[in-house]
């Protein structure tokens, strides 16, 4: 929140990414196919997974832009005409988080199309599809690196929550967090959300950061 640039992995996330990795190489986690959005913090996150991983690692990801985040400034600007300062204190995060909130409902709602974005329909068929793709044509051990937005939405699908319990998940998504689903032909089930196992220790700790 606040950064210049949203499409940049900042240098923690950049470590949490690698620590992920890590912890996946000692545990002996290998990917049969790998999914990610077409954003360059996408393909960031990706590399910093697989420099964790270590070098015997080769994930060539299939880019599915249906798993790119929205854009929030956009979603606030549809129902907000005034100017938008950066949150840099307690108070001005509050009044951000609750104008995206009020922009994130009506967007849902099909109240509104924030400029430059597909409207909540197509986002969300966006994500379906790569469950879709997923069950149809993956098998063993499947990676997808997304952001908060397509997670939660790909959650609130299986779980078949209310936008609102959809967009509560969304705005308290951690960083570098893994939500592992199992999956058959037909569906996808849900079996952990937003859990941080590779930061799960005293210095970790002070790496935890919320998207």
């Amino acid at each position: 929140m606040g950064a210049d640039d949203y499409d940049q992995l900042s240098e923690l996330g950049r470590l949490q990414c690698e620590r992920l990795g890590h912890y996946w190489r000692e545990r002996g986690m290998t990917f049969d196919a790998v999914l990610t959005g077409s954003l360059k913090r996408h393909a960031q996150s990706l590399a910093g997974i697989v420099s964790g991983l270590g070098t015997d690692s080769a994930l060539t990801p299939q880019v599915w832009p249906g798993l790119n985040e929205y854009d929030s400034e956009a979603v606030i600007r549809a129902v907000h005409s005034g100017p938008l300062e950066r949150p840099l204190n307690a108070e001005a995060a509050r009044q951000h988080f609750r104008l995206l909130r009020q922009g994130l409902r009506a967007w849902m709602a099909g109240q509104t199309q924030p400029v430059g974005m597909p409207s909540y329909a197509e986002f969300s068929a966006g994500v379906a599809a790569a469950l879709d793709h997923v069950r149809q044509h993956c098998k063993g051990a499947v990676l997808i690196v997304s952001s908060g937005g397509p997670i939660s939405t790909a959650v609130g699908q299986i779980l078949a929550t209310p936008h609102d319990s959809t967009i509560e998940m969304n705005l308290h998504i951690r960083n570098s967090a893994v939500s592992e689903f199992s999956f058959n032909p037909k569906r996808h089930v849900l079996q952990t959300f937003n859990m941080l196992p590779h930061l799960d220790s005293a210095d970790g700790k002070a790496l935890v950061t919320y998207a």
